[in-house]
């Protein structure tokens, strides 16, 4: 009797990114072209879904796709234009994706359809998810409209919704078909919304790319000060940093070596434990500064490095530290997000610190002490680690 058949197969997959201005404005022909140079049969149905804060901020934004996408031969944009909520709200609560889905049910869009989400990470998260799943995936196009998601969320494979009460608890690995970061969305982000993106940058530079983080730390005022064509460069870099890595890595995350996470693991528990009130990025700050200082505590990194890395998120006017962090108790929340981060990683720890600025180095565990005395650090403010 036959007991065994082997099977392996690999599957090839490309999607660009688009830097751009104006995406939906009539004079910029660079959707239109993306989709007739991808007509190969029957015309595609298109549904679009607008973070309900991207399209206050915009008014005339749902107008403008219309007019741009209704007179395009290469794509059937759908009637209504979805206008869903932004941030974790639209992630938190499982309806807002089954709206989703019913609209895909509701207008016959098929596997060779595309459904566009506008917005930021959280948007761009749960349409994501709810494209993969539809249909077994649909072609998922992505419009970042914050710092924060078109330099590192929007460019990823994945997509997830938060589920009792823990962050991308329920998701998929879907790569998009494209993206297109258009510059004009970011015109209108609030100055918090502004610097919280740029702690994505400020942790793949560590961790990759000391010539990057010099850049950033001296750019630091122009970035903080607002200058468009400084921040196309950062999100540029940034950008292409992360695509490097999921491209000659581990995209789907197979193994537990997560680098692209650092500062990550006490982020997503300080979201939870705010309500989400802290931003993803500025709890990357947070992170990044808490892992930076562990990193010195334990030897790895020169207290020097450790306090310029601290002076530069702070100059981008980033916090580097929580109340919530705060106390010493062998039951402290954070050292739970510990646990909670193995189980999300698959079973095994492992946690990105610091050797060096641009040089990070994987280990399987973090001692809880040094864990509590680095957070009692950044509240002290004695932030250089002797």
């Amino acid at each position: 009797m036959k007991s065994i058949i082997k099977q392996k197969f690999s599957v090839s997959y490309q999607y660009d990114i688009h830097f751009t201005s104006g995406l939906f404005t009539l004079e910029n022909r660079l959707l239109s072209r993306f989709f007739a140079e991808r007509l190969d049969g029957p015309v595609p149905k298109l549904l679009v879904a607008v973070d309900e804060g991207v399209a206050r901020c915009h008014p005339t934004l749902v107008d403008q796709i219309r007019d741009y996408l209704n007179p395009e031969p290469a794509v059937q944009l759908v009637s209504d234009i979805l206008v869903v909520p932004g941030g974790e709200a639209i992630k938190n609560h499982r309806e807002h994706v089954d709206r989703i889905i019913e609209a895909v049910d509701r207008y016959g869009i098929d596997r060779h359809s595309y459904i566009m989400a506008i917005g930021g990470g959280a948007v761009l998260d749960a349409i994501g998810y709810a494209t993969a799943v539809a249909h077994r995936g649909i072609r998922h196009l992505r419009v970042p409209t914050t710092v924060l998601s078109q330099n590192d969320s929007g460019m990823g494979v994945k997509n997830g919704i938060n589920y009792r009460g823990k962050k991308n608890f329920v998701g998929t690995f879907s790569p998009p078909v494209a993206v297109f970061n258009d510059n004009r969305f970011l015109l209108t982000l609030d100055d918090r919304a502004w610097a919280s993106g740029i702690s994505e940058a400020v942790k793949v530079a560590l961790i990759k790319d000391a010539a990057f983080f010099d850049w950033i730390e001296a750019h630091a005022g122009s970035l903080r000060r607002r200058d468009g064509e400084v921040m196309d460069e950062l999100i540029f870099r940034c950008a292409e940093l992360h695509l490097q890595h999921i491209a000659g890595a581990d995209p789907f995350e197979f193994g537990s070596s997560r680098p692209l996470d650092f500062g990550h693991w006490s982020a997503h528990k300080l979201e939870q434990l705010s309500g989400f009130e802290v931003l993803h990025g500025e709890a990357v700050a947070i992170g990044i500064a808490l892992d930076t200082v562990y990193s010195a505590i334990v030897g790895l990194l020169p207290p020097q490095d450790a306090q310029r890395v601290l002076s530069v998120l702070q100059a981008l006017e980033l916090p580097i530290f929580h109340p919530l962090l705060g106390g010493a108790a062998a039951d402290h929340p954070l050292l739970a997000g510990l646990e909670e981060f193995r189980e999300h990683l698959g079973g095994r720890l492992t946690i990105m610190l610091l050797s060096a600025i641009g040089r990070g180095v994987e280990v399987h565990e973090l001692e809880a002490e040094n864990v509590l005395r680095a957070a009692a650090a950044l509240q002290e403010g004695v932030h250089l680690v002797n």
